[in-house]
């Protein structure tokens, strides 16, 4: 079975070919590795190690990558490659193949020198490792390392003036203190080689002797709307010697945490047991679904305010997002049958509960979270259904009904009565929210004082998961023995209404929004179909899974509106503002049912 995606030179003709395909890797405490298939830097999120100072958030790149130089006979040939303002360096002619087997390794051959590099981050740590095996011929050779330092937020980028370090070098340890972050350490270990003070490096050399590796240029970030111009801290050389006909292994750590003994080959060997153990754990033969399970390790991470897990709502940028993570909490965790970190990310959550709702963002500096999310507490109270469909066990259940019940509870108790954000239960059973400037459905792009997709009213999903939540809690109500028909009288009255009021009988679907009614069509109504619980005839679930596929089917997901729609935008790239109005308006979005794909329904 083939579980190693493996690249050779015909991906990386250009420069710009290499770089359209990057890797990444999590720590699992929300840092992360990841760079390009030819180590460039192709955007400012782009570093070997994203350290993440206070789990899972507070994210700074401090170790940028390696570039690395073999020296043969007098003659340098660079590896270096990267898009500079005025220039590229195209070292990615001598990289024969990159592979990606859990960890990423690039092959790199210089006349009858093989080199090869490993990259792999220790869990649970904001350490990397990157290790060298180097195979010669019947010529010595030298090999110049040059690591580049950095420190600032993940995808922002340094100016000259802005990278001043103190500096201190003994015993194989180059350590970094940033100007005005004393209590930051950035620690550098080489198990081998000597340092080369980059000011007393010779001019003939093709790497200039200097402290800045200036102006690498970010496509990607140009493309987007920002200068994508970035500096680098290059204080030292790395030279290695190499002997005739000899096998060279030796390592590099980075880590701002104490730096201990453990081997960098170690700490590759355990990164690669762990995916193995998770994928032996979940039972799939499939090589996609095992390559999913992998994958999906990424995203499960520690948060320290809870010692608990929770779920990243995306990589490089986003942090755990109340509704992110419900949705993506199947797929993540049970699919993957990871159910005691499943039970984590549900008491972490409720812990945060507050008016009925679940938080729809935590930020960075640990202040209050934000609650400007409508669906992500109904999502909540789907996820804790799921959790129990999958593990079936009694003492789940006793958890469920000892530790979150109430606070499922809670939940409906606020939608009925009524909440913050205009979230509240109208007299037909149905669910309006928002109003003004308040975007809480996950269609909530703001630009200013213009709202992109204003869905103030009753929203399909919004009210499709209410009844779904309240079908839930009659099932479990009867289950903990609290018998409440209120649920399922609520549900009934839900239904009706439901049906007398979205359904459209000119577009052959659901409205998207009533009470401000909004008739586009958007993929928001394809939850009214595939809920556990739902209200819709046969008949009527049929013609709206046949308008989703006719008009928002795309190849990746469904695009979040019709491409007959006069206002549909075809096209997500530019600047921030013509994408955030592209953001709702056409953007194709992945849309991926697991259980169907697992062969679970």
């Amino acid at each position: 079975m083939e579980l190693t995606y493996k690249f050779g030179r015909g991906n990386w003709r250009t420069i710009e070919e290499g770089q359209e395909r990057e890797w990444l890797m999590g720590n699992g405490i929300g840092g992360y590795s990841g760079q390009t298939i030819v180590n460039s830097g192709f955007r400012s999120f782009h570093a070997y190690l994203v350290a993440s100072l206070n789990p899972p958030v507070e994210r700074y790149a401090v170790f940028t990558r390696t570039q690395e130089q073999v020296i043969l006979n007098g003659k340098e040939y660079d590896l270096t490659a990267q898009t500079y303002v005025n220039e590229n360096k195209n070292g990615q002619h001598y990289l024969n193949r990159f592979t990606f087997d859990s960890v990423p390794t690039y092959y790199y051959q210089v006349e009858d020198v093989e080199l090869s590099k490993t990259i792999a981050m220790e869990y649970g740590h904001n350490t990397v490792a990157v290790c060298y095996e180097v195979k010669t011929g019947g010529q010595k050779a030298t090999l110049n390392i040059v690591p580049l330092f950095n420190f600032r937020g993940a995808g922002a980028t340094s100016e000259r003036q802005e990278l001043n370090f103190e500096m201190n070098l003994a015993d194989q340890v180059l350590t970094l203190v940033p100007a005005g972050f004393e209590e930051m350490s950035i620690k550098f270990f080489a198990s081998k080689g000597t340092y080369i003070d980059r000011k007393l490096r010779p001019t003939s050399m093709a790497t200039p002797n200097y402290l800045i590796e200036e102006n690498h240029y970010y496509e990607f970030d140009n493309r987007n709307g920002s200068r994508g111009l970035d500096n680098h801290y290059t204080p030292y050389d790395l030279v290695v010697e190499l002997e005739p006909h000899t096998t060279t292994k030796f390592y590099l750590k980075c880590t701002v945490e104490e730096l201990d003994e453990r081997d960098g080959f170690e700490i590759v060997k355990n990164y690669r047991e762990r995916a193995n153990q998770l994928m032996d754990q979940s039972g799939y033969e499939d090589a996609l679904a095992l390559n999913l399970v992998k994958a999906a390790d990424h995203f499960v991470v520690k948060r320290e305010s809870t010692g608990l897990k929770t779920i990243l709502a995306g990589f490089p940028w986003f942090t755990d997002w109340g509704r992110d993570t419900m949705i993506a909490f199947e797929g993540l965790t049970l699919c993957t049958k990871r159910f005691e970190e499943a039970r984590e990310i549900l008491e972490s959550f409720v812990r945060y509960l507050k008016d009925g709702l679940v938080p729809n963002v935590f930020p960075d500096k640990g202040s209050e979270p934000g609650y400007n999310t409508v669906d992500a507490s109904l999502w909540y109270i789907h996820a804790v259904y799921q959790y129990l469909a999958y593990t079936g066990q009694e003492s789940d259940y006793h958890f469920v009904e000892s530790v979150l019940f109430e606070k499922m509870k809670e939940i409906i108790k606020a939608y009925r009565e009524g909440t913050a954000f205009s979230i509240g239960m109208d007299e037909d059973g149905l669910i309006h929210a928002g109003d003004g400037l308040d975007q809480v459905t996950w269609m909530d792009v703001r630009v200013g004082d213009f709202v992109v997709t204003p869905r103030h009213g009753k929203p399909v999903e919004i009210n499709a998961l209410w009844y779904n939540a309240l079908c839930i809690m009659s099932e479990l109500s009867l289950k903990f023995g609290q018998v409440n028909n209120e649920y399922e009288e609520l549900a009934v009255r839900v239904k009706e209404s439901f049906n007398a009021r979205f359904w459209n009988e000119e577009t052959q679907c659901l409205n998207d929004v009533v009470d401000i009614d909004d008739a586009k069509v958007r993929p928001n109504q394809i939850y009214a179909v595939s809920l556990p619980f739902t209200m819709l005839s046969e008949e009527k679930e049929l013609k709206v899974v046949e308008k989703v596929y006719q008009e928002l089917y795309a190849t990746y997901g469904l695009r979040s509106l019709s491409f007959k729609d006069p206002e549909y935008k075809r096209q997500y790239i530019g600047k921030l503002l013509t994408r955030d109005c592209a953001y709702h308006m056409g953007t194709t979005w992945g849309f991926f049912n697991w259980r169907i794909y697992f062969g679970l329904l």
